[in-house]
């Protein structure tokens, strides 16, 4: 067994105090960011950052489901760090400065890995696939929050 992790990143041409905003707004903005790969959304406590709890299922494959149920924490500016009650996932948004008016945002999963032939598939292929999941959801918050 060991840790997996997957991980994306995207340059947005908006201010990252905006961008932010968008990803802390489970109450909002959120929802609207997720790909059709997320279902059964819902928030349960909060809806803005810290302390908020929020459901959803996540369909990495056609077979591959997870029920995440997530605490959300900001332990420091800029980061928003989900951790799934029902697993080991830990999912990390971190939005920096790129520049007047721009913003780099880098999203990082990391779960325990399952053992033997399973988990060498699992460190092959979930990487790949999360990223492309993440890939999709950046693209809307730059839809979302770039100024028209």
């Amino acid at each position: 067994m060991g840790q997996v992790e997957a991980s994306t990143q995207r340059e947005i041409a908006a201010d990252p105090e905006d961008v932010f905003d968008a990803l802390a707004d489970y109450s909002g903005t959120r929802q609207k960011l997720l790909p059709a790969h997320f279902s059964e959304y819902e928030v349960r406590e909060g809806g803005d950052g810290k302390g908020t709890l929020v459901h959803w299922k996540l369909q990495a494959t056609s077979k591959r489901v997870r029920d995440c149920l997530l605490e959300v924490d900001e332990p420091t500016d800029g980061q928003l760090v989900e951790k799934d009650r029902n697993s080991s996932m830990v999912t990390t948004w971190v939005v920096t400065p790129a520049g007047q008016g721009r913003a780099n945002v880098v999203v990082t999963t990391t779960w325990q890995g399952a053992g033997g032939v399973g988990g060498f598939f699992e460190r092959t292929f979930a990487p790949k696939g999360l990223g492309r999941i993440y890939d999709e959801l950046l693209a809307n918050l730059a839809k979302e929050t770039e100024k028209k």
